[in-house]
């Protein structure tokens, strides 16, 4: 069964939510977001975006150092994270309860979410060690070139997965006429 796009009810459709994945792979800020939504005319709010995020709809951020001296560093959430955002506004238009919401974020969320963070520090300890003073400039460059190469694996796997969950999902909620899970293609880096 193909997933429903919610266009009708004034959310995103998925081609516009692949776009925005492929535009900002390595992440968005909380405004970034919330300017997605309300560019399309979706009412969202910052506010609305925290209220998720301590519901466990929606992952925390992860402080990024930006480059260049004194410039702090900014919360960046994955860019999967439009998508569940979208997909918790569509299930409360069906008039799921927080508590039905939830509980179909839930099912494998915790598990997947910790294999997406396993692979982050896997890799970004193979990025340290390539960078290693007894590295000659051509192993490093092999080495970087097959760690880019680990990441999309790594991005892909994650993405497979998560589409296997929300299939799965989906399944078990049409079975018991609860809602669909939120999988996600989360995207690594």
């Amino acid at each position: 069964m193909k997933r429903p796009t919610f266009s009708s009810r004034g959310l995103l459709e998925d081609r516009e939510i692949e776009e925005i994945e492929r535009a900002w792979p390595d992440g968005l800020t909380s405004r970034q977001i919330v300017d997605v939504f309300e560019t399309r005319g979706i009412r969202f709010s910052e506010a609305t975006l925290r209220k998720y995020v301590q519901l466990g709809l929606l992952p925390r951020s992860v402080r990024v150092g930006r480059k260049g001296k004194h410039r702090g560093s900014c919360g960046l959430y994955p860019s999967h994270v439009v998508r569940r955002v979208n997909l918790v506004k569509g299930m409360m238009a069906e008039d799921r309860t927080i508590e039905e919401i939830q509980r179909s974020f839930a099912r494998f969320k915790d598990d997947i979410e910790s294999v997406e963070k396993d692979l982050r520090e896997l890799i970004a300890s193979f990025e340290r060690e390539a960078k290693a003073p007894a590295v000659d400039a051509d192993g490093r460059r092999e080495l970087e070139r097959e760690i880019t190469e680990a990441k999309r694996a790594a991005g892909e796997l994650v993405r497979r997965i998560s589409s296997l969950e929300r299939r799965i999902s989906s399944h078990t909620a049409e079975a018991s006429g609860a809602g669909s899970a939120v999988g996600s293609g989360n995207d690594l880096y």
